[in-house]
């Protein structure tokens, strides 16, 4: 899951000439959901957004306070482009969650902030809708966070080729067997050899009737 967190001093959401949601001072989040993502990541991101220091206090001190400790407004549009990966200069969606899953997964993440939060200071767009977005950002402030995963992903083609090309070299090198010079050092030297077979060798011929 990724977010994109701005600090701003208004924002809204306007879908077909009709402004439908609306703040002021507070943040706008524009949300990227992966097929990857669970209820941990979800929860992960909840407590990430609503904890974000990037307010001053009431001494104007800078990163000091939350959206909650300024008890501000959060605006929040489902955003699936955030899940891309450019093919040459082509974005590719794979990476988002379908449209049928993520509309419910998102719902599930407006009713986590408002449970953590006040519910009426939770604010969002319209799920799938062709909306323009107007930021007011404050600053500017930008944040991006991106929610943990268990292991790492190669999302890039590219890269997952040429990953799987190295690990097919590797496996034709074990297949040729050991190289020359790990022969050569394997193998005994020619003075290594006599010197071992010398002292043996009389030490047995004494013991023999």
């Amino acid at each position: 899951m990724k977010a994109v967190v701005q600090r701003v001093t208004r924002a809204s959401v306007t879908v077909g000439g009709e402004q439908i949601s609306a703040i002021g001072r507070g943040l706008c989040v524009l949300l990227g959901i992966s097929v990857e993502d669970t209820q941990k990541e979800l929860e992960h991101m909840v407590r990430k957004i609503l904890n974000l220091r990037v307010f001053e206090d009431d001494s104007g001190k800078h990163w000091s306070k939350s959206v909650m400790d300024k008890q501000y407004e959060v605006l929040c549009v489902s955003q699936f482009t955030l899940q891309c990966i450019l093919k040459g200069n082509k974005p590719d969606y794979h990476l988002a969650m379908p449209t049928e899953q993520a509309e419910g997964f998102y719902n599930s993440f407006l009713e986590q902030l408002r449970k953590a939060y006040r519910p009426e200071l939770i604010k969002d767009g319209k799920f799938g809708a062709y909306m323009q977005v107007h930021i007011q950002n404050d600053g500017p402030v930008t944040i991006e966070l991106e929610s943990p995963t268990t292991g790492t992903t190669i999302s890039d083609p590219k890269q997952l080729s040429k990953l799987e090309k190295q690990q097919q070299r590797k496996e034709k090198t074990r297949a040729k067997g050991p190289s020359e010079s790990s022969k050569e050092r394997n193998t005994p030297r020619k003075e290594d050899r006599s010197a071992s077979s010398g002292a043996e060798g009389d030490v047995s011929s004494e013991r023999e009737p």
